[in-house]
């Protein structure tokens, strides 16, 4: 098999001079569970941190986050790419770019100064005309309209971003609240919270999701402290992906303000529609949307997975969660599921292990089966490709393959290996 790679260039002080290709066997094998050989780059670009691809173009579109641009770059041979249409500015640091399902836009993160910007898409694939979306309000640092961030804006103030939003913690299903003591949100629906109540929620929730998992209940663990600052934060907007939403919606990731931000797709852009607050400092990062409808959030400072769903009138809230058993020191990275959904594979850099969950239920529940080493040193991304693992060491400047097991879904030892300069993100080719 056959894959683009992304990589740091000189100017993120890497070692990458573009998009390079990468082989797992032979470029014609179904599977990747061949030799890995790197096969040099594919066309120059500053580096092109991650990588998306066109649903029915042979397109790939890169974000440049060292010069804050989305380029474009059609295939013109079998292992190269040419640019198509200059490079756009969208904002500082972009540092993911989702496709929409019919092609006909996509939606780019940037991470230095939060903007979710829109592009659309032309017969060719040639993005154009970025619209940035309304910027983020923390909801843990009061502002000038709302000095609750768990209120129910209703309407306080005409030019609020959010002044339709529904309140951030409707009911979810009663069963889910059974088992493991976890706190009943639903004493939150249709009214503002006391002061720090809702706070004091969120903090038994993580508790409780941490205590499930020893077996005891939220009556055995101690009260929790208020969560301190996460390493540098900042408290600022940091957008750091997107995922487009069974029904039309769009969901981004604000990692600075602990939000996963919901958006209407408009003819001038993206709407606001709703948010949901996940715990302060967790700092989600990437998401995948599972077969069954839900939406499964990794995050970078807290290193855990929250699930998230939808309530009886259509709007996200959050179900559920599990830790991901992070050594001091760990950083979140990529999520992504297992062929069948069955499971879900995230990155921790730092111990540089992959966290293996199973997915339980109707996909509104995942639970901890497994932490074993990538291989690499800080794994950036990772993708399945069958039953492999294909992983992109950033910082030990190779990309490794592990066996999955079928049945336990836990990745094995490393199978294959190959030179590649700052990996960073990942695509098959296009058969």
């Amino acid at each position: 098999m056959r894959f683009w790679l992304g990589g740091y260039t000189a100017d993120m002080d890497g070692k990458a001079a573009g998009i390079g290709t990468l082989l797992a066997g032979a470029a014609d094998d179904a599977s990747a569970g061949g030799s890995l050989s790197f096969a040099g780059a594919a066309a120059p670009a500053p580096s092109p941190s991650w990588l998306a691809q066109h649903p029915s173009l042979d397109v790939v579109y890169a974000a440049l986050e060292g010069i804050g641009k989305v380029a474009a770059f059609v295939r013109t041979g079998e292992a190269t790419l040419a640019r198509l249409g200059p490079a756009i500015e969208v904002g500082a640091a972009v540092c993911h770019i989702a496709v929409a399902p019919d092609g006909a836009s996509l939606v780019a993160s940037c991470y230095g100064d939060g903007r979710v910007v829109r592009m659309s898409l032309d017969a060719d694939g040639a993005p154009s005309g970025p619209v940035t979306g309304a910027s983020a309000t923390d909801p843990y640092v009061s502002g000038p309209y709302d000095t609750d961030p768990y209120t129910t804006a209703t309407d306080p103030h005409p030019s609020h971003p959010y002044a339709t939003a529904t309140h951030p913690f409707a009911p979810p299903d009663s069963a889910l609240l059974d088992g493991a003591g976890l706190p009943d949100f639903s004493a939150l629906h249709g009214r503002a919270p006391a002061a720090d109540e809702g706070a004091a929620l969120l903090r038994d929730f993580r508790a409780s999701l941490a205590a499930a998992e020893q077996g005891r209940t939220l009556a055995d663990v101690p009260a929790a402290d208020e969560p301190g600052e996460a390493p540098g934060s900042d408290r600022a907007s940091h957008a750091h992906s997107a995922a487009f939403l069974p029904g039309g919606g769009v969901a981004t990731t604000d990692l600075g303000f602990d939000l996963v931000r919901i958006w209407r797709p408009t003819a001038a852009g993206l709407r606001p529609d709703h948010e949901v607050v996940l715990p302060r400092d967790s700092g989600p990062r990437h998401m995948v949307v599972h077969p069954s409808g839900h939406l499964h959030v990794v995050t970078e400072h807290s290193c855990e997975v929250f699930t998230l769903g939808r309530d009886r009138e259509g709007r996200w809230i959050l179900l559920g969660g599990a830790s991901l058993s992070a050594m001091p020191g760990d950083t979140g990275a990529e999520l992504t599921p297992s062929r069948d959904g069955d499971f879900l594979y995230a990155g921790l850099r730092g111990s540089n292990t992959i966290a293996t969950l199973r997915v339980r239920g109707a996909g509104e529940r995942v639970e901890p089966v497994a932490l074993v080493e990538s291989g690499v040193d800080w794994p950036r991304h990772h993708l399945v490709a069958r039953d492999i693992l294909l992983v992109a060491g950033q910082r030990s400047d190779d990309v490794a393959s592990l066996t999955l097991d079928l049945r336990t879904g836990v990745p094995g030892r490393v199978r294959h290996r190959a030179e590649a300069p700052s990996p960073t993100a990942l695509l098959p080719v296009r058969a």
